[in-house]
């Protein structure tokens, strides 16, 4: 995409690194030429302030879900990797996303169900622990 406008940076070069730039992950020079770049093409602009508010929804309506460390670890060394240049292995991340957040709500449904087994309570307890037999 293009403005038609001559810039100093070019749009299509702002497009493709407009995360980086959200994200605060790049060179303070560089940020710089955006930000002057963003300031001068309303195009530009108004795609920042879109991936802005995409960016604030998300935060705001899954800011709160913690990530599995291992998930996370493998995800940074995917983008260490990536940065480097270096080839990544063929793997489906998102079926392994998955298969961990499964593995933690098992792992939290066997601490639940020992908490109840210490409290007390019985598989067959109803509202307020009381069993259908009583």
């Amino acid at each position: 995409m293009s403005c038609g406008d001559p810039h100093e940076t070019d749009c299509s070069e702002v497009l493709d690194h407009l995360y980086e730039f959200l994200d605060h992950e790049m060179p303070d020079g560089d940020c710089a030429k955006f930000e002057v770049h963003i300031d001068e093409c309303s195009p530009c602009l108004e795609k920042y302030g879109l991936e802005q508010a995409v960016k604030k929804l998300v935060k705001r309506c899954c800011g709160h879900d913690d990530v599995p460390a291992d998930l996370r670890s493998k995800v940074m060394g995917r983008i260490e990797l990536i940065r480097a240049g270096q080839s990544v292995p063929d793997q489906d991340v998102v079926a392994e996303a998955r298969a961990a957040e499964a593995a933690a709500r098992t792992q939290g449904a066997r601490s639940d169900r020992g908490v109840r087994s210490a409290s007390g309570g019985s598989a067959g307890a109803g509202p307020l622990g009381a069993t259908a037999q009583e």
